[in-house]
């Protein structure tokens, strides 16, 4: 029986700066590492795989096909915001917010798409 995803994998030409970026700025934990690859893992329990590039990806947009971005969930979206303000992540647009949810995209060190989410009230 599928009980759910446990992690998503993300290639990279340098995997270690990667994990840094996602420890660092993020508060993610490195849970495995091998020469091929570098699990982190988030307070939830949800997993990124890192793993080394063979090519690059070519631009992107946030519509060019494939996966689009991670969404980061927060309990305190002022404070992570701050936190990514202060370690000088990249920012696509303002902060916005309807009926209490509150959402911020942003890039990785590689440039890949994430979101700070804060949802007033959680997704059934």
């Amino acid at each position: 029986m599928i009980t759910g995803i446990e992690h998503t994998a993300i290639a990279s030409k340098d995997i270690a700066a990667l994990a840094k970026f996602y420890t660092d700025v993020l508060g993610f934990v490195i849970n495995y590492q091998s020469a091929n690859a570098i699990f982190v893992k988030a307070q939830n329990g949800m997993m990124l795989e890192l793993i080394h590039a063979a090519e690059d990806r070519g631009p992107q947009t946030m519509k060019t096909e494939g996966i689009r971005h991670i969404a980061i969930a927060v309990s305190d979206f002022d404070g992570a915001y701050q936190r990514l303000k202060d370690h000088n992540v990249t920012f696509l647009a303002e902060p916005q917010e309807s009926k209490g949810n509150k959402v911020v995209f942003f890039t990785d060190s590689d440039g890949n798409y994430l979101h700070l989410l804060y949802r007033a009230t959680p997704l059934p």
